[in-house]
């Protein structure tokens, strides 16, 4: 498939989840609202997303992490390539007044080299030519700017059952053509990009579907999993940090 029908096919499937997408993607639930929190602040705290900073974020959607981060002070560009998701975001973000939104493609963003101090996002590079758009992370991002995001982890089984089976893709809102991927890969792409102190931590065994009622404990227990020798190849997610030399 060509990258133009690869990315023609991700704005139709956007186009038609659009309005039920934070629905879908599970991020208003009990324990929902708990892991967008976790990941807005690794977002903050490894991002450095402070007054005087510019950040990008890749893969805006409907501005949930933006809404989020925003408060930290840098001033923030979202990019995503879906209209229909950038309608919401505005609505969301119509009085933030340190976020502008682009509509973009990040395998090819329309900015000059070394323009940001942070690049991040939620969920959004499985979605991409790896190869390509961290490529083009490193182009933008400034000496020693430094980039952080959280993907999916396809070592994890409930993960990898939704990416593999038709069903559940169509179940679980993904897209035809996104892969999640392993955090071994996402470590040899970002050498291969040529950033420095590159970093892959698994985290996040709490899933959306947990009842309110045992999040803090499935919390607790997950934490403490994910600093466990082999258990933790099976996390959930994973947080992906490297800097520009």
């Amino acid at each position: 498939m060509s990258a133009s029908e690869r990315l023609r096919r991700e704005i139709e499937h956007h186009r038609e989840i659009a309005e039920r997408a934070e629905i879908i993607w599970n991020w208003d639930s009990p324990s929902g609202r708990r892991r967008a929190a976790r990941r807005a602040s690794i977002f903050v705290e490894r991002g450095g997303l402070v007054p005087g900073k510019l950040a990008l974020e890749l893969g805006c959607g409907t501005g949930i992490f933006l809404e989020k981060v925003a408060p930290a002070g840098a001033r923030i560009v979202g990019l995503d390539l879906s209209a229909d998701l950038l309608s919401k975001a505005r609505r969301r973000l119509a009085t933030a007044t340190n976020v502008v939104l682009h509509r973009g493609n990040a395998e090819h963003m329309p900015y000059a080299a070394s323009a940001f101090d942070t690049v991040y996002g939620s969920s959004v590079l499985h979605h991409l030519d790896l190869d390509r758009a961290l490529g083009e992370v490193f182009r933008v991002l400034r000496p020693g700017g430094r980039c952080v995001f959280t993907e999916p982890n396809i070592l994890n089984p409930q993960v990898a059952v939704m990416f593999h089976l038709g069903l559940t893709k169509r179940y679980f809102g993904v897209s035809p053509d996104e892969m999640a991927f392993s955090r071994f890969r996402a470590l040899s792409t970002l050498r291969a990009a040529g950033f420095a102190e590159a970093v892959v931590e698994p985290f996040d065994f709490l899933r959306p579907a947990t009842p309110e009622a045992v999040c803090d404990l499935v919390d607790r227990i997950g934490r403490v999993v994910e600093r466990l020798p082999l258990l933790r190849e099976i996390t959930g997610s994973f947080v992906v940090r490297a800097r520009r030399p």
